[in-house]
């Protein structure tokens, strides 16, 4: 495991362990104040949506259509948003700073 930081949607920043080689998502949904990922991972619903540390951006996959399509309909969206479904998270990723976006 590896250490990464989530600000939850009351502002506070917590410093939580996740499992590398599995979707940001994973992590974040276990939380008690996580994201909902009701579609599990699919890329079909958006209720894993975050927002990145804009100085860790350039170290994530390209969104694809899918991903793009379902943000470009959500009103939070900004232009450091991303679905954590779509993060693989590696090892290269620890002490990324995420955001929980606000439930839509």
């Amino acid at each position: 495991m590896s250490r990464i930081h989530v600000v939850d949607r009351d502002g506070e920043e917590h410093e939580v362990d996740a499992w590398v080689g599995v979707p940001l998502m994973e992590t974040l949904r276990e939380l008690d104040y996580g994201v909902a990922a009701i579609c599990g991972g699919q890329c079909s619903c958006a209720t894993c949506h975050v927002y990145v540390d804009e100085s860790w951006l350039d170290r994530l996959p390209a969104q694809h259509d899918d991903e793009d399509e379902l943000l470009e309909d959500l009103e939070f969206r900004r232009p450091n948003s991303r679905l954590s479904c779509q993060i693989p998270f590696t090892e290269e990723l620890t002490g990324i700073r995420v955001t929980l976006a606000p439930e839509e």
